[in-house]
């Protein structure tokens, strides 16, 4: 079984990765594709250059080039992609898994997000609102919002972190839940 998670920077998407994880999800960070790619391109680890790199990927190999790049790095079995940014991607990740994937969209207010950002204190994270607000713009002209508009399942998470972490579980359960049926 494949789950895609998206959603915005801060969004809560580690969290549901962490209860997947206790499920026994192997996890693979299309991020962390972006990093290495980046870093093995002599690209500096702060995020203008990063999201810079990969907008410019993007444009170079097509919109669905972070997934083709993660599907060569993708562990056998039961795995969560986290952040997916456009339906290119998405649409690339049903071509290859069919049924057996899900799609999960995460959404939480602005202000939620950038607090989580700063105390998550990542080196590519916002220091500053107008940062956090240009990578926003950033993310969204990459196709985000047309991704989260298309979910199987969406999440809002302005919960407590206990009842956030709660509500991962129950969304996974049904999702293992109906895996068996594929």
């Amino acid at each position: 079984m494949i789950i895609i998670v998206v959603g915005m920077p801060g969004s809560g998407k580690d969290i549901f990765v962490q209860e997947a994880a206790k499920l026994g999800f192997s996890h693979i960070r299309m991020g962390d594709m972006v990093r290495l790619y980046a870093g093995e391109s002599g690209i500096g680890p702060d995020d203008s250059s990063i999201g810079g790199f990969a907008t410019i990927q993007r444009e170079k190999f097509g919109p669905e080039i972070w997934a083709k790049r993660t599907l060569e790095k993708m562990p056998a079995g039961d795995v969560i992609i986290d952040g997916s940014r456009s339906l290119a991607e998405i649409q690339l990740f049903k071509s290859q898994f069919r049924d057996e994937l899900r799609v999960i969209g995460i959404e939480a207010p602005q202000e939620m997000r950038f607090s989580r950002l700063k105390a998550r204190g990542r080196e590519d994270d916002p220091k500053a609102m107008k940062e956090f607000k240009s990578r926003d713009e950033r993310e969204l002209s990459w196709g985000l919002q047309e991704a989260l508009e298309n979910v199987d399942i969406k999440i809002i998470n302005d919960k407590s972190l206990n009842e956030f972490r709660n509500e991962c579980q129950a969304v996974l359960q049904e999702i293992i839940r109906q895996g068996k049926s594929f």
